[in-house]
């Protein structure tokens, strides 16, 4: 399954991460550095699954989730947290603001890789 992947992170590092785990099994991966610049690369791109962090600059994920769910044409695309957080209350708030699931960092590549395809149907 070939999946159109959204990474939204502020560290090179993870995003490079994140590229390299998805790549080598046939995904494509567009990546954006805030939430800011992710809903300027999500305009007129069509995610299969969006990926993105919590603690950013400019606009956080939480902000990113929201701006994410209020375009019409983005209300159903899965969106996955990665973060170094775990607190039960953040997880709750994404939830609430529209995500799909929660992966804690570091991440295994191949469990990334299958809860992208589980998401995405």
């Amino acid at each position: 399954m070939s999946l159109n992947i959204l990474a939204v992170d502020d560290s090179r590092t993870m995003r490079d991460m994140i590229r390299l785990a998805l790549v080598p099994v046939g995904f494509t991966v567009h990546l954006a550095d805030d939430g800011l610049h992710g809903l300027e690369v999500l305009d007129g791109l069509e995610p299969d699954v969006i990926i993105t962090d919590i603690n950013m600059p400019r606009m956080d994920g939480f902000g990113f989730i929201d701006a994410v769910r209020d375009q019409d044409d983005h209300r159903a695309t899965p969106i996955l947290v990665l973060t170094t957080e775990s607190s039960a209350e953040l997880k709750m708030r994404a939830r609430n603001a529209g995500a799909t699931g929660w992966i804690v960092k570091p991440f295994d590549p191949a469990k990334l890789v299958k809860a992208l395809q589980m998401v995405a149907g």
